[in-house]
Formats: C-alpha cells, structure tokens, sequence
C-alpha cells in the first residue's frame, strides 16, 4: 500500500507498506526517513530535533547531496551539499510486487535551481522496498555542454551504541581525513572513539557495519568513494538539529562520488549512483 500523508504542519511523506517493510519518503528532497521490516527495529537514525518543516534539510536519514559534495569549491554562498535535498521532487512512479515496491521520484532543472546551478538537468531517483533496501540516483545530462557532479547517498545508520560497532572492508584504502587535512591509509577495521569525517577512494567492495546485534552490508554501484562520518561530542553540540547525544546512536557511511571520484557527465550522457543495502 502507498499513500501521501501530511504532518501537521503540511510536511508532505509518502508511504509505503508491504508484506515486508514499511518506509516514509519526504517529497521534500525525496528524502527517505524511514525504513524498517516488519518486528525489527528501524535501520535509519532521525535527530528527534529535526523540524520536518519546508526548505529545512533533515538531520537524519538519507539526504541527497547533489550536484555537490560538501562546500562549493568555488562559492561558499551556496548550499552546503547542493540543493536536491530542500526542493521538493515529483512523485512519479510506483511498482508493487508481493515482497516489494518501487518507488520514483523526479527532479527537473528550473529557473529555481538555475539559480544554484546553471545546467540543464533530470534527477532519477528510485527506492526499492522490500527484504532489502535498494537506492538508485540517476542523473541525466539534458544540456548541451558536460557538467561534472560530485554527490552521495548520505546515510545515518541506527546504531545500538557508537562503542558497540566497527566497519569492516576499508582495510588498506586510502582516504582523506576533512579533520586534519591529510591523506591517510586505513589499517584494520575501523572504530569510532574520537570525531571522524574521512572520504575513501578506490572502494570496489561491499563495507559491512556490524553492530551488538545485527550487521548492515553496503555494496555500492557507480562508486568508488565512501565517506565515513561521526561528528562526535563537540560538534555534535554545535550542530543544528542535534542532540548532546545524538554520536552515540548513529554512523554515516555513505555512498559516494566525492573528491577523486567526481563524475564527468556529458552531454544527453547518464550516471547512476546505487546502493543495495542488506540487513543481516
């Protein structure tokens, strides 16, 4: 079953329930909040501080960064990773199967986002829902000259406790540590006990976040970095729409074109970003 729903405030989310799962998906942003199978805890962390409220981006979830990573190399005046994630998408498309549903949003350039990005442009975004959770971006060059993107599936996992975890499939790559401006060399799994926020590259392979618990494996598609990040105390207490606890219970590791991963996209030329998400 899929249906529009509306917050007090007017926020609209569609929702989807099947035999399987149910999950909420912000038309603002076609940003995913919610995404559970049924008798088992959710897989997403939402900050309870988020306002759910039009042109603010949610703390949590999967936010779509695009068509920037991070800051704009060239003008620190726009939005902090792009815009797709505080405009609203169209609703277009939806696919039901007995153990799993499909659904499609859009996003077409416009005067609006013109006003960010000077290129013409359609984002394909499609959330499958079912036993496993699947998040396919497209983006379509519709213009006449290439443009380059660099974006991620940024995704906060739920977490029992930030002491109880470690991610396993970085070993021997190589990153960038944002915290200390250096190129680094991941040796063995990776622990969080300190603020992190580091981008890999050159990652072919499936990550696996194990939990007290349960284990989350991300094989990506289209992809080749991966940012892992944590804000931790300090700027966890700094930050909008967090809570003084908020590191302890969620981990960002999020599929990526960043940095040495930018994509070129040509003219009337496609490029697909893809996640597969399996809980284990």
């Amino acid at each position: 079953m899929i249906s529009l729903q509306h917050l007090p405030n007017g926020f609209a989310y569609v929702e989807v329930r099947n035999s399987v799962a149910t999950a909420k998906i912000a038309l603002q942003g076609a940003h995913l909040f919610h995404y559970a199978r049924h008798g088992e805890e959710a897989l997403l962390w939402v900050s309870g501080a988020s306002a759910f409220k039009e042109g603010e981006a949610i703390r949590g979830g999967v936010p779509l960064c695009w068509p920037w990573f991070g800051m704009h190399l060239s003008d620190d005046s726009l939005p902090q990773h792009g815009f797709a994630r505080t405009v609203l998408w169209e609703f277009v498309e939806t696919t039901e199967e007995e153990e799993a549903t499909e659904v499609t949003f859009l996003l077409k350039s416009s005067a609006t986002t013109q006003q960010w990005w000077p290129y013409h442009f359609e984002l394909l975004y499609r959330i499958r829902i079912g036993s496993e959770l699947t998040l396919e971006l497209t983006t379509r060059n519709s213009d006449e000259s290439a443009f380059s993107i660099t974006q991620a599936l940024h995704t906060y996992f739920k977490i029992s406790h930030i002491s109880n975890i470690h991610v396993k499939g970085l070993h021997n790559k190589p990153y960038y540590d944002a915290l200390t401006h250096t190129k680094q060399i991941q040796h063995g799994d990776i622990t969080v006990n300190e603020e992190v926020d580091r981008v890999y590259q050159e990652v072919r392979e499936p990550i696996v976040l194990i939990d007290k618990q349960r284990s989350i494996t991300i094989d990506n598609e289209g992809s080749d970095s991966v940012v892992v990040w944590n804000p931790w105390v300090e700027k966890c207490a700094r930050m909008s729409a967090m809570e003084a606890t908020s590191y302890e219970t969620m981990l960002c590791i999020e599929s990526a074109n960043a940095f040495d991963d930018e994509r070129i996209i040509e003219p009337h030329q496609t490029h697909t970003l893809r996640a597969r998400i399996q809980l284990g």
